[in-house]
Formats: C-alpha cells, structure tokens, sequence
C-alpha cells in the first residue's frame, strides 16, 4: 500500500465520520520538547496509588506508524470516552486536583487517563500515548492526550470531537509525559508566551 493511497483511505474514512483530516498539513507536527521538567501534583498522587501505570515498560521505538486501523481506533476511543459526563474535581471529590479512573462522571485528566488505558489495550504503545497539560485561550488549565505518529502529534481532547494536530489547536502546550518514562515529564518549547497554569499543578 503506498503512502498516497494510505492517507486517501483515511481522509475518506474521517470525512465520512465527519472528524477533520488533514494530511497535506503534516509536516512540522512533533511537539518540540526542552527537557525535563516538574510533575503535576495529580499525576504525582495518581503515581503513588498506582505505581505501575507509571513505571517504564516498553522502549521507546519512536512515533508509531499510523494506519487506517489505528486512527480508527483512535476515533471511537475518543467518541466513546467523550460520552462520560464532566465535572470538576471539586465537585466528584471536594479537592482541586484528583487524577482517577472515570467511574460515573470525570475531569479532564480522568478523560486523559481513561483514554490512554482503552488505547494501551488496542495495542498501542505507551511511549506514544502521552497526557499532556496545556492552557486554554483564557488561561486555564486542561489536560489532554498527545499521540506521537510519523505524521505528526495528534490531540485527544475532551471538549472537541475532532482529532487534531497539537499545532492546529488553540492551546499552548506546557509539558507532558516523557515517552521513556511515563513517571517523568518534560517541558514543550511551543514558541509562544504562557501564564501561570490555573486548575491542574
């Protein structure tokens, strides 16, 4: 099957399921990372419950190879999971952040988390699927699921149903998990000026 015809297949597989694709724009599309950087507390505390969602495991093959196959998966992951009711943390648990497994309803994170745990048992690897926190145009904060691929750094978002490129969105982007290490974090280079992140730490 030849590059050309692959990204044919998938833009009419994404056209007819009505989610944006576009191929001709992935060039640049891997977020550029600047070292390592702090954990948000959330993660930290989510860590310490379940220290084996957070220790390394796979090796790190770089951006997989993206397939109609995967990016199927990738759209009825996100549909499916978009489905859960929000609702802050404050209000499930009376705490700012608490970084947790969606059972009723969920945070941004908890979209994130439940996300990458539907997508690690389709096959994919950890080292590709990295949550990632940002800020919103109006500076809050918001957490969201990178997909690293040979066509760029997709976006799994809660607030959107399409499937973006990192660098097609709104957000800036702060830092995220490292693809060796789902313990640690580095920080994005995004090439923009932030603020100081408010709702996730």
């Amino acid at each position: 099957m030849t590059f050309r015809f692959l990204l044919t297949i998938i833009a009419v597989t994404t056209i007819s399921m009505g989610v944006a694709w576009k191929p001709e724009a992935a060039t640049m599309d891997a977020m550029p990372i600047a070292g390592a950087t702090s954990q948000p507390i959330g993660h930290f505390q989510f860590c310490d419950r379940f220290p084996r969602e957070c220790r390394p495991g796979a090796v790190d093959r770089g951006p997989m190879r993206l397939t109609p196959d995967t990016w199927s998966s990738l759209l009825d992951v996100n549909r499916t999971v978009n489905q859960i009711p929000a609702v802050t943390d404050i209000d499930q648990y009376g705490v700012e952040e608490y970084w947790a497994y969606p059972v009723e309803a969920a945070d941004c994170e908890d979209f994130v988390l439940q996300k990458r745990k539907l997508l690690l048992e389709r096959g994919f690897s950890p080292s590709n699927l990295l949550i990632t926190v940002v800020l919103q145009p109006d500076g809050s904060g918001h957490a969201v699921l990178a997909v690293r691929s040979g066509l760029g750094d997709f976006v799994l978002d809660n607030l959107r149903a399409e499937i973006k490129k990192w660098s097609e969105t709104e957000y800036t982007y702060l830092k995220r998990q490292d693809s060796g290490d789902p313990g640690k974090w580095v920080k994005i280079n995004d090439g923009r000026d932030t603020i100081a992140v408010s709702g996730i730490r």
